[in-house]
């Protein structure tokens, strides 16, 4: 009976903590492609319309009620208006998602790859997407270190789904993310620095699943690694990423969109 309770938590376990980042490229879709395609032109338009060069984008890639507490998306990455060559050789303006994923075969490792709404939506559970737009100056900052390479040199490849925004011993793809955005407005790449700074001024989430189910997750998965905390378990969220931008005045507009949103009638959250 030990044995069985032991497996029961830890299947308990692997559905949570999977549901914390969810950084996986691709997988099979649970809507039609149809239904994706017009949700992520849905997100492209609003956008636009609300003058977002850069913004935060989060999505859902578990089903909500599988999230812990506090945990409302699972991958965050940064959307950028560029310039997209298209299969035929063609231009078009559009976003360029710029994320952190995890490899197929080997999920303990990240890799920054660039893909686009229709992509990025391609698996989600739910079709709703979080979007928190920067104030102008704080998107040109963040440009300016996106063109400068800034986005590889904060890049850590050792993968943990509930990594510690506060060191850089493992990331996921909302530190990375919270990376890029501290590096963009500190105007540095030094690691320490970034994390000293986000100590002092970034407040991370904390992550409400048991010690026990944290044990049992750093042993028998390789992506679920808690060394690198101490005490309890805070994360970065797409939400405290928000937060924290909101806080200190960085954020221009932030909302919450699935398919049944009005855009007309859309509020800041």
């Amino acid at each position: 009976m030990g044995i069985l309770r032991r497996v029961a938590y830890l299947v308990l376990t692997m559905q949570s903590m999977h549901a914390t980042a969810g950084s996986e490229q691709s997988g099979e879709h649970h809507y039609s492609p149809k239904e994706i395609a017009q949700f992520a032109k849905k997100v492209e338009r609003y956008s636009a319309a609300h003058q977002a060069h850069v913004f935060i984008i989060a999505r859902v890639g578990q089903p909500s009620n599988t999230l812990p507490k506090g945990v409302e998306f699972t991958h965050v990455a940064l959307a950028v208006y560029s310039q997209i060559t298209m299969q035929n050789g063609e231009t078009k303006l559009g976003y360029a998602i710029h994320n952190l994923y995890q490899q197929a075969d080997n999920p303990e490792i990240s890799e920054l790859i660039i893909d686009y709404p229709t992509d990025f939506f391609w698996s989600v559970q739910d079709l709703k997407a979080g979007i928190a737009i920067p104030t102008i100056n704080v998107q040109k900052q963040i440009l300016e270190a996106i063109n400068n390479g800034v986005a590889k040199q904060v890049h850590n490849p050792k993968y943990s789904l509930i990594a510690n925004p506060y060191n850089n011993k493992r990331q996921n793809c909302t530190e990375h993310t919270l990376n890029v955005i501290n590096a963009a407005l500190y105007k540095t790449t030094d690691m320490k620095q970034i994390k000293a700074n986000t100590k002092a001024y970034f407040q991370a989430q904390p992550l409400s699943i048991s010690r026990f189910k944290l044990f049992f997750g750093s042993i028998f998965k390789d992506d679920i690694y808690k060394k690198d905390h101490s005490g309890d378990v805070r994360i970065a969220t797409f939400t405290s990423i928000r937060n924290y931008l909101k806080q200190y005045n960085l954020l221009a507009h932030s909302a919450v969109l699935t398919p049944d949103t009005p855009i007309n009638t859309l509020k800041e959250k």
